[in-house]
């Protein structure tokens, strides 16, 4: 008897299993250990060009993972850095992208909810998804995107800067 009353309840609940897991597909994520190598990366970058900076690297709902703030590194970069990071990643884009619109006249670009328009954050691309990304800040522009596509190649399948649309 228990084993029919065994039997009867799988044969009633295994195809409702199996369709709750058809319903929640998997996805990559950005760990902390690839945080980690992807600011230990942009880290040696900005070492080697003397540069003080704040490495930021955030999941891909923008929500900060880690941050490092570089000796010397002016304190104003640390909010500017989550935020081109949170950008690249809520966006899926890089920030220079919403930078360049500005420049030439979108300023409607301005109002986006979230978005830093500043040159800097790059969407980390794990399997071809954006799991997360890395904002750096302190010092140029060029210099901060430079850094910044150092981490993310450290730990990305794919790196897109802002010049590639």
């Amino acid at each position: 008897m228990r084993t029919k009353l065994i039997t009867m309840l799988l044969i009633f609940l295994l195809p409702a299993a199996l369709s709750a897991q058809a319903e929640t597909p998997t996805k990559p994520v950005l760990t902390l250990s690839a945080a980690k190598k992807a600011v230990e990366a942009a880290e040696m970058e900005a070492a080697k060009r003397g540069a003080t900076v704040v490495i930021a690297v955030v999941d891909d709902g923008g929500q900060l993972i880690l941050l490092e703030r570089l000796d010397d590194t002016q304190v104003a970069s640390v909010e500017v850095g989550i935020g081109k990071a949170r950008t690249a990643a809520i966006f899926r884009r890089p920030s220079k992208v919403f930078e360049d619109q500005i420049r030439d006249g979108r300023v409607a670009a301005l109002a986006l909810p979230g978005a830093t328009p500043l040159q800097g954050g790059i969407p980390i691309i794990i399997e071809g998804k954006v799991v997360g990304a890395i904002g750096v800040s302190g010092n140029t522009p060029q210099e901060d995107e430079e850094i910044a596509l150092v981490g993310a190649s450290a730990v990305s399948d794919k790196t897109v800067s802002g010049e590639i649309q």
